[in-house]
């Protein structure tokens, strides 16, 4: 994993900034979705009266927590990459190899952030809710779009420095 220094200028410290602030959302949201368990599972426990719908809570939240986490993880290159067959290959392939599959990454995440964002249309026209607290569905769909899309350029900004054709950061 590449060490925790920032990058000094350029598309990479623009990109760092947008991944520490969606990682801060997703870290806002996670303790909400940890205070909302809790009181629900005391308010269970001792006054036989649970937060209602607190697993709807729970499992939009995290939704949110994970495409707000992914950019940061792809931006530093935290993501488990499996370089068993490649470790004694030349710096030249395995750069190759690392930039097609991070264009493959890159695709896939845009392919999941489209679907995500059309989803999120097709709720709110539907005006779709959750089942125990009638919450608006969309919301949360509409809250994991920048996060995807970020991980969609982060994608494609690595993906040229994998191929040389913009420069690296060193980070």
């Amino acid at each position: 994993m590449i060490q925790d220094k920032t990058p000094s200028h350029g598309v990479d410290r623009v990109l760092q900034r947008l991944c520490d602030a969606s990682a801060t959302i997703g870290g806002l949201v996670l303790v909400a979705i940890a205070c909302v368990t809790v009181v629900s599972v005391i308010g269970r426990a001792f006054f036989s009266h649970p937060i209602l719908g607190d697993v709807e809570l729970v499992q939009l939240g995290c939704a949110v927590v994970v495409a707000s986490f992914l950019p940061y993880t792809q931006f530093r290159h935290a993501n488990i990459i499996v370089d068993f067959f490649t470790t004694g290959t030349s710096e030249q392939t395995q750069s190759r190899l690392d930039a097609f599959g991070t264009l493959l990454y890159m695709l896939v995440m845009a392919l999941v952030s489209w679907r995500v964002a059309v989803g999120c249309v097709d709720i709110h026209a539907a005006n779709e809710t959750s089942m125990l607290m009638a919450l608006p569905l969309w919301i949360p769909y509409m809250l994991m779009v920048p996060g995807l899309v970020l991980c969609t350029a982060i994608g494609g900004v690595q993906t040229l420095q994998h191929l040389g054709l913009i420069a690296k950061e060193e980070v």
